[in-house]
């Protein structure tokens, strides 16, 4: 009899995870995108990759599991009570890879690769056109007392210096991304994040840009607001300022500007601040070809840490789900595709939230490609001398 008791407390403490799990906030099937139709082989003939909504959905699905399996670290959750994995399987991928942070322990990215063996059980036997091989998703911050110091130190990186490459994310990020391009192809691989994760993701896809590596990128909600870049701003005016005074000098008065340095080399003056000069319309730079790396940002306007990305000024097109402008608009190259959410004004919370990006309601407009800021976080492509390396694309599955 005890026997017995003793199985049915572990019956009813198994239905009661079950259950505890099911109303799990955070579980797929509570949170999740609705009506979403599972792959199948219909899927041979007209893959569901090649909608833009269905691919923006499956990548923010991917980067809400990043999430996720950091929680389930967190929280000491099983195989069998995870809420990760809910987030990949019914899009028949798998996870093959974590990224940690040395710094905590934490679990801040993933690798996530076709299940070429769970698609063959619905009998889908190839994998669709449009559809990654691999897909590196970065997660933003998590404001528990196990992640918070680290993340919020890479939010001030970025917030003080616009840049993330002295955090130890960055190198892990780019020499996994860089790996996984070289063995399954660029053209097959595809880098997403959300907030912090999308920072960490533009400046790792842009990284491998310039060395003529072009992965996919899509960054939700990615950060804006920076100190370095209103410190820029007053460098820029000042070089403006400078150029102007400089064209009023003769040119005989050139020789006066030059000065040997403490090598005694002789340099010129204004040399340094030539380099800043913005040269978007020239694209002098033979490592970079414009528009071979086209990044796309999902943004909203009630979302102060990302609205700065989009310009107010400039009239925005209706983005239709199964046609995107991958080509010149109004003669000039794509710098990026940006994708704004159309509601009414949002509290902060929702306006940052991922979930906007697989809701059901969300209707976008895609604006024009090349907004101010996104240029100026482009800007090193187009104005710095690069090798690159030889491309890794249009490798087979």
């Amino acid at each position: 009899m005890q026997s017995i008791h003793q199985v049915s407390e572990e019956e009813e403490e198994e239905e009661e995870r079950v259950q505890q799990q099911e109303a799990h906030p955070y579980a797929f099937h509570v949170s999740g995108p609705r009506n979403l139709a599972n792959l199948n082989w219909r899927d041979l003939i007209s893959s569901s990759w090649k909608d833009a909504n269905y691919k923006r959905t499956v990548i923010a699905c991917f980067i809400q599991a990043v999430y996720l399996l950091e929680l389930d670290r967190q929280e000491n959750h099983l195989q069998e009570n995870a809420l990760a994995p809910k987030w990949w399987i019914p899009f028949k991928y798998k996870l093959t890879k974590t990224l940690i942070d040395e710094r905590d322990g934490s679990i801040f990215g993933a690798i996530l690769e076709w299940d070429r063996s769970a698609a063959m059980a619905d009998f889908v036997l190839i994998r669709p056109s449009g559809a990654p091989r691999a897909v590196l998703a970065l997660r933003g911050t998590i404001l528990k007392s196990a992640t918070m110091r680290r993340d919020i130190q890479d939010d001030l990186r970025f917030l003080a210096w616009e840049s993330l490459k002295g955090s130890v994310r960055f190198k892990v990020a780019l020499e996994v991304l860089k790996s996984v391009s070289e063995s399954y192809g660029s053209n097959n691989v595809c880098i997403a994040g959300h907030s912090l994760g999308a920072g960490f993701a533009l400046q790792v896809g842009k990284a491998l840009a310039k060395e003529g590596i072009y992965v996919e990128t899509h960054l939700f909600n990615p950060p804006s607001v920076s100190l370095a870049m209103s410190l820029r701003n007053i460098g820029e005016k000042a070089e403006f300022v400078w150029n102007r005074i400089k064209s009023m000098i003769p040119s005989s008065s050139e020789e006066e500007e030059n000065h040997v340095n403490n090598d005694g080399e002789k340099k010129t003056l204004g040399v340094g601040l030539k380099s800043w000069i913005p040269r978007l319309s020239s694209f002098k730079n033979g490592g970079f070809e414009v528009g071979k790396w086209v990044p796309h940002l999902y943004v909203n306007n009630s979302d102060y840490i990302c609205c700065s990305y989009t310009d107010p000024d400039r009239k925005e097109e209706k983005f239709g789900a199964d046609k995107e402008n991958t080509g010149p608009i109004n003669g000039q190259q794509v710098a990026a595709k940006l994708f704004v959410v159309k509601k009414e004004k949002q509290k902060f919370h929702e306006a940052h939230g991922l979930e906007q990006w697989w809701s059901s309601d969300a209707e976008l407009q895609l604006a024009i490609h090349n907004s101010k800021l996104m240029c100026r976080q482009l800007r090193s492509l187009y104005t710095t001398s690069a090798t690159p390396s030889q491309p890794t694309q249009g490798k087979s599955q």
